[in-house]
Parts: C-alpha cells; structure tokens; sequence
C-alpha cells in the first residue's frame, strides 16, 4: 500500500477524513528555499468551501509545519505539514459503513482494506486529503515562481457551460491565481454557478473540465518511453478524487486533424526555437519543447448526492438503496483547480530534480 508520488522530490499523504489530523510530507526538496507561509494559507483558502457552491463543512486549515523548515527556508529534511480535523460530524456517515455509494471508493476500499478501513467522510479517499497536497504544492509551486515557471488553471466546462480559452498566459495565470472562482469570462463563471446551485436544489451534483497551463518549462525535460512528461503529470492528475480523463495540447482532437495541421511548425524567435502553434501541449517525444504546457482534465460529478440510488449492503450482501448524508458538494471542479496546480507543480520540481539536481530551486 503506497501513497507516495515522486523520485527525486516525493510527497507522501497521510490522515482520514475525520480522524485526528490529515497531512503531507515532501521529501528532496533541497536547501535554503523559502517558504512562505502567507503563501500557503492563500492556495488552502482557494481550496477550501465557502458558499452554497461547496459543501457546508467548514474547515479553517490552520495547518502547523512539523519539521523540514527552519528561519522560514528549507533545511534539507522532510517536510511535515500537520492540517488538524475540526468541523467534523462522524454520525451522519453509520449507515454507510457497509452501504456503498454508487460512483464511490466505499465498494472498492471495502474490499482492498477487508472492511477495517475509516469510512468516516469517505476516509483515506476523501477529497479532504487534498488539502495536505495544497499546502505542499504551494511550497512547489512559490519556488518555481522564483525560477520563472508559472501554473495556472481555469474551469473551462461545467454544468454544461463553457469558459473561453486563454489568450495571454502570463497574464491571465496571474488573474486566475488570485479567483475563488477561477474563470476566464466571469460572465460565463456566473452561468456555471447557477448550474451548479441548481443542480443541489434537485439533490443532484455536476461535473466539468479544469484547463491548466505552465509557462517557462525550459526545452528538454522529460524521458522517452517511460517518464513521460504526460505520462507523470497523468500519474500525479488521476490520483486527485474525480479525475476521470486527462488530455494534452488538442487531445482527442487531433485524431481528425491531418498531419499538416496537427504537426507544431518550428521557428526562431528573439534567438529561442518555438512553435507555431501548440497542438502538442509543449511536449514532443514525452519532453517539454519549451512551449507552454497545456492540459485538461474532466472531473466526474461528485458521487454523494441527495437522490435515492440502488447499491448493495455489503454485509447482508443484499440490493437495497441508499441516499446520501452528511455534507457533501454539488461540485467539486472550482475547488479541484488549485489542487490540479499543486500536484503539477509537485511533478515539475521532480522532473527538475531529476534533471538539475535537487538543490537547483534553491539556487
């Protein structure tokens, strides 16, 4: 049983739902660079529910760094960050102990933990977990800021509604960073919010796409076969609660486009090699060309909704339904954004790791 992702740099996820404490530690990351807890507390607040968009659970993060960091810098050692459990209610969760939600891991953790697993919120599967991989990432990501690469995301669908596409990337990754709410046409974003209260005012949840872009990968990253560039960032991507499809550059689109469309004509331009266009999402042969990196990623509509839906008691094994309880979100896809950033920015800097040498962000 693993819950570690990464080689040169690696992050590790620990806690439960509603257990004591939920957490993350990050190991290889070099020497000497800062960390800024401000910082921090900003991606955790871009993650955390705070409308009738999200769940009603209302959780502060006021996370503590155990270990790793000393005068506000790296040391070298592994990083702990301890996020504690504070607005949790267990007693509405009894009757899922052997009752599987459809669309769940409640079946599926049943099974591989042989029923002694914390079903409690959905346990070690919670979408709660992210958030230690948010308070990592945001380390990942201030740190390649500092080295010129930029990670942004925007919903481009949900609830049916389409964001439009990016125009300018570096400045609009700055924009977005800075949104609750992350879209491009605010109008649009408005739309989507109605989907989204209208979908909880039928008991029922929604779905979407997160469209993400790095800027300033330098050419040459990457491993052929493998380590993949797209192959380790879809390790990183799927392993976030409902991410079900990942695409790079025009994805599925390019299989009806003909050669001479979908191939990224080269040129120089102020001495540097790019692109024409970018089809290929800055990657050819599984390493970055320096172009930006862009990919998208569907996320399914949360499973625990408030209609009754057939399952399985799975310790009578007899058919029976089941109707969800507890707090639970309508959508998950504005909050997912930031946390598809921060496990981009963990892959990056151990691709770079891996490249440079761990000490090269501090440097």
């Amino acid at each position: 049983m693993r819950n570690t992702l990464g080689n040169a740099v690696s992050v590790t996820l620990f806690g439960e739902s509603h257990g004591k404490a939920i957490g993350a530690v990050i190991d290889g990351l070099g020497a000497g660079i800062e960390v800024n807890e401000d910082f921090i507390s900003h991606q955790l607040s871009l993650r955390r529910p705070s409308d009738a968009l999200s769940t009603p659970r209302r959780e502060q993060d006021p996370y503590i760094i155990e270990s790793g960091v000393f005068q506000g810098r790296t040391t070298g050692t592994p990083i702990c960050i301890l996020i504690p459990n504070e607005d949790t209610r267990s007693a509405d969760y009894g009757a899922m102990a052997v009752t599987a939600r459809p669309g769940h891991a409640d079946y599926t953790g049943y099974v591989k933990y042989r029923g002694f697993g914390d079903y409690r919120g959905g346990g070690h599967f919670s979408g709660r977990i992210t958030a230690g991989l948010v308070a990592a990432g945001a380390i990942a990501i201030d740190a390649l800021r500092k080295k010129g690469i930029f990670i942004g995301s925007h919903i481009a669908q949900c609830g049916g509604i389409s964001d439009r596409a990016f125009s300018d990337y570096a400045e609009e990754i700055n924009i977005l960073n800075e949104k609750q709410f992350a879209v491009l046409d605010d109008a649009m974003g408005e739309e989507m919010k109605k989907a989204i209260l209208s979908a909880r005012s039928e008991g029922d949840s929604v779905g979407g796409v997160i469209e993400t872009a790095v800027i300033g990968m330098p050419a040459g990253i990457g491993e052929p076969w493998f380590d993949t560039v797209e192959g380790l960032l879809s390790h990183g991507l799927f392993s976030i609660p409902a991410i079900k499809g990942v695409e790079f550059g025009s994805g599925f689109d390019i299989s009806g486009m003909k050669g001479s469309q979908a191939n990224d004509c080269f040129r120089t331009e102020n001495g540097k090699v790019v692109t024409k266009t970018n089809h290929n999402g800055g990657i050819n042969g599984g390493i970055t060309n320096s172009m930006p990196i862009v990919f998208r990623c569907a996320v399914k509509p949360t499973p625990t909704i408030g209609k009754e839906q057939e399952t399985v008691n799975l310790a009578e094994m007899e058919n029976t339904t089941i109707k969800g309880a507890g707090r639970h979100d309508p959508c998950i896809v504005h909050r997912a954004r930031v946390v598809v950033d921060s496990v981009t920015a963990l892959v990056l800097c151990d691709l770079l790791a891996q490249k440079f040498g761990t000490d090269w962000l501090a440097e």
